[in-house]
Protein backbone atom coordinates (compact mmCIF):
# COMPACT_ATOMS: atom_id res chain seq x y z
CA UNK A 1 0.00 0.00 0.00
CA UNK A 2 1.06 3.38 -0.73
CA UNK A 3 1.75 6.13 1.71
CA UNK A 4 -1.14 8.56 2.15
CA UNK A 5 0.02 11.80 4.43
CA UNK A 6 -2.52 12.16 7.41
CA UNK A 7 -4.14 15.29 6.09
CA UNK A 8 -5.23 13.82 2.93
CA UNK A 9 -7.11 10.54 4.30
CA UNK A 10 -8.47 13.02 6.60
CA UNK A 11 -9.97 15.01 3.68
CA UNK A 12 -11.21 11.72 2.00
CA UNK A 13 -12.42 10.46 4.50
CA UNK A 14 -13.90 13.26 6.99
CA UNK A 15 -13.82 16.68 4.98
CA UNK A 16 -15.27 15.60 1.70
CA UNK A 17 -18.42 13.91 3.11
CA UNK A 18 -18.88 16.99 5.68
CA UNK A 19 -18.92 20.00 2.90
CA UNK A 20 -21.05 17.45 0.42
CA UNK A 21 -23.41 17.88 3.67
CA UNK A 22 -23.01 21.20 4.27
CA UNK A 23 -23.27 22.98 0.67
CA UNK A 24 -25.27 20.14 -0.91
CA UNK A 25 -23.18 19.09 -3.80
CA UNK A 26 -24.24 15.41 -5.14
CA UNK A 27 -20.80 14.24 -6.48
CA UNK A 28 -17.57 14.30 -4.92
CA UNK A 29 -15.85 16.16 -7.25
CA UNK A 30 -17.74 19.42 -7.17
CA UNK A 31 -16.28 19.10 -3.13
CA UNK A 32 -13.41 21.84 -3.23
CA UNK A 33 -9.84 20.77 -3.03
CA UNK A 34 -6.72 22.10 -2.12
CA UNK A 35 -4.93 22.45 -5.46
CA UNK A 36 -1.23 23.82 -4.45
CA UNK A 37 0.43 25.63 -1.70
CA UNK A 38 3.06 28.97 -2.71
CA UNK A 39 5.35 29.60 -0.54
CA UNK A 40 7.45 33.10 -1.30
CA UNK A 41 9.80 35.74 0.30
CA UNK A 42 10.51 38.95 -0.75
CA UNK A 43 14.57 39.79 -0.07
CA UNK A 44 14.70 43.46 -1.31
CA UNK A 45 18.36 43.72 0.87
CA UNK A 46 19.66 40.76 -1.39
CA UNK A 47 20.59 43.71 -3.72
CA UNK A 48 23.28 44.66 -1.50
CA UNK A 49 24.35 41.14 0.34
CA UNK A 50 24.19 38.43 -2.48
CA UNK A 51 24.74 35.68 0.16
CA UNK A 52 21.22 36.40 1.27
CA UNK A 53 19.33 34.24 -1.54
CA UNK A 54 21.33 31.30 -1.24
CA UNK A 55 20.62 31.56 2.26
CA UNK A 56 17.30 31.99 1.65
CA UNK A 57 17.30 29.06 -0.67
CA UNK A 58 18.62 26.68 1.16
CA UNK A 59 15.72 27.89 4.61
CA UNK A 60 12.91 27.65 1.96
CA UNK A 61 14.41 23.82 0.98
CA UNK A 62 14.28 22.85 4.66
CA UNK A 63 10.93 24.25 5.17
CA UNK A 64 9.15 23.30 2.10
CA UNK A 65 11.11 20.13 1.59
CA UNK A 66 11.50 20.88 -2.15
CA UNK A 67 14.49 22.52 -3.64
CA UNK A 68 13.78 26.52 -3.82
CA UNK A 69 14.08 28.82 -6.74
CA UNK A 70 15.26 32.22 -6.85
CA UNK A 71 13.23 35.19 -8.28
CA UNK A 72 14.70 37.72 -10.79
CA UNK A 73 13.58 41.01 -11.13
CA UNK A 74 11.53 41.98 -14.19
CA UNK A 75 11.94 45.74 -13.87
CA UNK A 76 14.90 48.15 -13.55
CA UNK A 77 14.44 51.08 -11.03
CA UNK A 78 16.96 52.75 -10.32
CA UNK A 79 15.76 54.47 -7.11
CA UNK A 80 16.11 50.80 -5.63
CA UNK A 81 19.39 50.27 -7.48
CA UNK A 82 17.34 47.01 -9.02
CA UNK A 83 18.45 45.76 -12.51
CA UNK A 84 16.47 43.14 -14.43
CA UNK A 85 17.64 39.66 -13.81
CA UNK A 86 18.73 40.55 -10.36
CA UNK A 87 17.73 37.69 -7.89
CA UNK A 88 15.33 39.72 -5.43
CA UNK A 89 12.99 36.85 -4.18
CA UNK A 90 12.93 32.70 -2.88
CA UNK A 91 9.81 31.04 -4.20
CA UNK A 92 8.49 27.12 -4.11
CA UNK A 93 5.12 25.58 -5.53
CA UNK A 94 4.16 22.51 -3.27
CA UNK A 95 1.49 20.31 -4.86
CA UNK A 96 0.17 16.63 -3.92
CA UNK A 97 1.90 14.62 -1.06
CA UNK A 98 4.33 17.09 -0.34
CA UNK A 99 1.59 20.10 0.17
CA UNK A 100 -0.20 17.82 2.24
CA UNK A 101 2.91 17.12 4.48
CA UNK A 102 3.59 20.76 4.37
CA UNK A 103 0.16 21.76 5.61
CA UNK A 104 0.23 18.81 8.17
CA UNK A 105 3.09 20.06 9.80
CA UNK A 106 2.07 23.72 9.36
CA UNK A 107 -1.35 23.25 11.43
CA UNK A 108 0.22 21.06 14.36
CA UNK A 109 3.54 22.08 14.41
CA UNK A 110 4.56 25.82 13.46
CA UNK A 111 1.32 27.89 14.30
CA UNK A 112 1.36 26.55 17.55
CA UNK A 113 4.95 27.94 18.17
CA UNK A 114 3.91 31.14 17.73
CA UNK A 115 4.19 33.77 20.69
CA UNK A 116 0.73 34.91 21.51
CA UNK A 117 -1.15 33.25 18.64
CA UNK A 118 -4.58 33.64 18.82
CA UNK A 119 -5.28 32.14 15.31
CA UNK A 120 -5.19 33.32 11.61
CA UNK A 121 -7.15 36.38 10.09
CA UNK A 122 -10.00 34.85 7.97
CA UNK A 123 -9.10 38.28 6.07
CA UNK A 124 -6.58 36.54 3.55
CA UNK A 125 -9.00 35.42 0.86
CA UNK A 126 -9.01 36.75 -2.44
CA UNK A 127 -12.57 36.92 -3.32
CA UNK A 128 -11.81 33.36 -5.92
CA UNK A 129 -11.28 31.26 -2.95
CA UNK A 130 -7.41 31.50 -2.77
CA UNK A 131 -6.22 32.43 1.02
CA UNK A 132 -2.78 34.32 1.78
CA UNK A 133 -1.23 34.12 5.01
CA UNK A 134 1.70 35.94 6.19
CA UNK A 135 4.03 35.01 8.15
CA UNK A 136 6.82 37.68 10.27
CA UNK A 137 9.36 34.99 10.98
CA UNK A 138 11.15 32.11 9.65
CA UNK A 139 12.47 31.25 12.91
CA UNK A 140 8.99 29.66 13.84
CA UNK A 141 9.54 26.42 11.86
CA UNK A 142 11.66 23.87 13.96
CA UNK A 143 13.49 22.93 10.50
CA UNK A 144 15.33 26.09 10.76
CA UNK A 145 18.35 26.19 13.42
CA UNK A 146 18.23 29.88 15.37
CA UNK A 147 21.59 29.65 16.03
CA UNK A 148 22.56 29.68 12.12
CA UNK A 149 20.17 32.47 10.49
CA UNK A 150 21.89 35.74 9.31
CA UNK A 151 18.38 37.94 9.35
CA UNK A 152 14.76 37.62 10.38
CA UNK A 153 12.90 36.92 7.32
CA UNK A 154 9.35 36.92 6.64
CA UNK A 155 6.76 35.02 4.07
CA UNK A 156 4.21 34.64 2.11
CA UNK A 157 2.11 31.35 1.77
CA UNK A 158 -0.91 31.09 -0.48
CA UNK A 159 -3.83 28.07 -0.43
CA UNK A 160 -4.92 27.89 -3.80
CA UNK A 161 -8.34 26.22 -3.86
CA UNK A 162 -10.53 24.77 -6.25
CA UNK A 163 -13.12 26.78 -4.38
CA UNK A 164 -15.48 28.94 -6.19
CA UNK A 165 -16.10 31.41 -3.36
CA UNK A 166 -14.21 32.56 -0.16
CA UNK A 167 -17.49 30.78 2.07
CA UNK A 168 -16.94 27.75 0.21
CA UNK A 169 -12.76 28.07 1.18
CA UNK A 170 -12.86 28.86 4.02
CA UNK A 171 -15.17 25.98 5.01
CA UNK A 172 -12.29 23.82 3.45
CA UNK A 173 -9.48 25.34 5.04
CA UNK A 174 -10.98 25.26 8.34
CA UNK A 175 -12.22 21.79 8.30
CA UNK A 176 -8.46 21.05 7.34
CA UNK A 177 -7.91 22.45 10.98
CA UNK A 178 -6.43 26.05 9.81
CA UNK A 179 -6.64 27.83 13.32
CA UNK A 180 -9.03 31.24 12.33
CA UNK A 181 -9.81 33.80 14.99
CA UNK A 182 -12.90 33.83 16.60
Amino acid sequence: MDYLPRVKNKYNKEIVPALKKQFGYKSNMQVPKLKKICINQGLGDAIINKKLITTAINEMTLISGQKAVPTNAKKNISNFKLRIGFPIGVRVTLRRNKMYEFLDRLISVVLPRVRDFRGISNKGFDGKGNYNLGITEQIIFPEIDIDKIEKLMGMNITFVTSAKTDKEAFALLKNFGLPFKN
